[in-house]
C-alpha cells in the first residue's frame, strides 16, 4: 500500500476502523478476531445497522505501532468474506 499514515501520524496512536459488511451476527467477532492477531487487547466494536438491515458497521479503536502495522491490519479486514469495505 502506498499511505501517507506515517507522514499524518506520530506512533503510537489510537487508530479507529469502520469495517462495512454483510449484516451477520458473527461480523463484529471475526472483526475483533483479527484484529486480536495484530493487536492484541481488549476491544468493544460498536455495531451500527443500515438503514435496510442489510449491512453493519462495525467501529474499532486500536493501538497502533506504526504505517506498516496499519496496512497490515487493513488488508486482514479486508481478507474476510463478510467484509465489503475497510475504512
Amino acid at each position: 500500500m502506498n499511505t501517507k499514515f506515517d507522514e499524518l501520524l506520530e506512533f503510537p496512536c489510537k487508530f479507529p476502523f469502520k469495517v462495512l459488511g454483510v449484516a451477520d451476527p458473527a461480523l463484529p467477532d471475526l472483526v475483533v478476531e483479527v484484529l486480536q492477531q495484530h493487536a492484541p487487547g481488549t476491544y468493544s466494536p460498536t455495531v451500527q445497522p443500515s438503514s435496510k438491515g442489510n449491512y453493519h458497521s462495525v467501529r474499532v479503536t486500536v493501538t497502533a505501532q506504526s504505517k506498516e502495522h496499519i496496512e497490515a491490519m487493513y488488508a486482514a479486514l479486508g481478507n474476510i468474506s463478510l467484509v465489503r469495505y475497510v475504512l
